[in-house]
């Protein structure tokens, strides 16, 4: 096999990082109360049209959702660790890899610092796109985390 040439999964794909974060004037326990709610995710995270859960056990859910990219369908393992995080692990679909939404305390304020941090795979002729699909993911999670704060402060 020529040296220039490579059969290796990692080569096939290229890989988008984004973090967002936000401080939201209202407690820990409100803002744990609104991103755990995974069922109602659409109304928050718009690129979600619709949540399917395939089964549940303790904080893990697995799940089936439908994104606004094409109506296509992803698989992921979602668990819930109460009043710190909610991490996806996408494991089938258009895109593949993981959503971590951490939640902290600002020093003891009724104020709520949200990280969600993205890192995702592009396989296949997508990758074309990446820089596309990485402006796309960045603002709806710009645009959902002031959705969840307009709720939390409500």
């Amino acid at each position: 096999m020529s040296p220039h040439i490579y059969n290796t999964k990692r080569y096939m794909e290229v890989m988008v990082s984004i973090l967002v974060s936000r401080e939201i004037p209202a407690s820990l326990d409100k803002v744990w109360s609104i991103i755990s709610d995974i069922d109602n995710e659409p109304r928050y995270w718009h690129g979600t049209k619709s949540v399917k859960n395939i089964n549940k056990d303790g904080n893990t859910v697995e799940r089936e959702i439908v994104i606004a990219f094409g109506e296509s369908r992803c698989r992921e393992l979602v668990v819930l660790d109460p009043n710190k995080s909610v991490k996806a692990n996408i494991i089938d679909g258009i895109m593949r890899g993981t959503e971590k939404n951490i939640i902290v305390n600002s020093n003891g304020t009724n104020r709520t610092k949200i990280d969600v941090v993205w890192n995702l795979r592009i396989s296949g002729f997508k990758k074309m796109f990446a820089m596309m699909i990485k402006k796309h993911v960045k603002q709806g999670t710009e645009d959902a985390l002031t959705r969840i704060a307009n709720i939390a402060a409500s």
